[in-house]
Formats: C-alpha cells, structure tokens, sequence
C-alpha cells in the first residue's frame, strides 16, 4: 500500500520541480564561439641592380609603404575574397583576411586557394614590379605552424614572398658569348 501511494506522489513531485530544472538550464550561459582568423604575413623589398634578372635578394632595401593584394578564388576559380594591405616601416606587412570564408574545407583553403601579388610602390626610384616569387603571377601561400592562440580566439599564419620591386634604371648584365 505504500508502494502506491509513492507511486501516485512522484508524478507530482516531478511535475513540481520541473519548472526549477529548466530554469537552472536555460540559465547556464552558452559558450563564446570560437573566433578563426586567417592571417597572410611577408615582406616586400627594393631588388639591388646587381641582382637584375634574377630572384635573389642579396643586397635589397625593405620598402616602407608598398602594396600587395591578397586573392583568393574559390573550388570554381571565381575572386571569393579580394584587398589590398600596405607594408610597414620595415617592408613587412602583417594582413589579417578580415570576412575570409571557405565554402569547401579543401578546395577553399587558403593554402590552395588565395595568392600574393604587388601592387605598387611608394618609391619612384624602385617601382617596376618584378616576379620574385611570383609576385606578379600570385606568390602562393606557405604554412610555418604559426598560430596566436588566445581564450576565444585563434589566428593562422601563413607566409608568401618575399617580393620585390626593382628600379628602374638598372641594366640587365649581359652573358658572355662563348664561341667554341
């Protein structure tokens, strides 16, 4: 007899503390998502005259100002994000790709999908664009396992270049001729 007079109680006494168990449930607070930010860094640099014609940078001055553009098309080759980043003091520029989305984990990846390209320089003496690593075509992107890691929030590096200008006023050295 006590068993079912328990048995006709707990219905009530659930029905009773239910609205105290939701209430502590939704009163928990969700967790910060998680922030992803997708970070290309290098350096851009004046190429000496005596390296004309080639992609060492032996010699090269950094360029203060310069600007380089960040593209990245997605898996059907379509521009899926575009901008322009501008070096500092040291011809460094640190370009975070603010909005950067990915709509195919592979395909879309950075590492695939965005490129490295001048744009111009602030100097008149050192302004003709030069494809040291491909800064003309797209230098591609390299990951160094650089990370900046914080409680909500995580940044991949990765690198392209460096690229460089060249002056204008250099004269390409000529081979000699070798007559056998």
């Amino acid at each position: 007899m006590a068993s079912r007079q328990l048995l006709a109680v707990l219905p009530f006494l659930f029905l009773t503390l239910l609205p105290l168990l939701t209430n502590a449930y939704e009163a928990t607070p969700k967790p910060a998502e998680k922030v992803a930010d997708v970070v290309v860094e290098g350096l851009v640099y004046c190429q000496s005259c005596e390296n004309y014609g080639s992609w060492h940078l032996s010699g090269a001055k950094p360029i203060k100002a310069a600007t380089i553009s960040v593209i990245c098309k997605d898996h059907r080759n379509r521009i899926s994000y575009y901008k322009a980043f501008d070096t500092d003091k040291n011809g460094y520029y640190y370009a975070e790709l603010k909005g950067f989305k990915m709509s195919h984990s592979f395909l879309d990846h950075p590492l695939h999908s965005c490129k490295v390209k001048l744009v111009s320089s602030p100097l008149k003496t050192c302004n003709l664009l030069t494809n040291v690593n491909y800064g003309l075509n797209g230098a591609p992107l390299r990951y160094e396992d650089k990370r900046i890691l914080g409680s909500n929030y995580e940044a991949v590096i990765y690198a392209a270049g460096p690229l460089a200008f060249r002056p204008n006023n250099c004269v390409q050295k000529e081979e000699p001729d070798v007559n056998y």
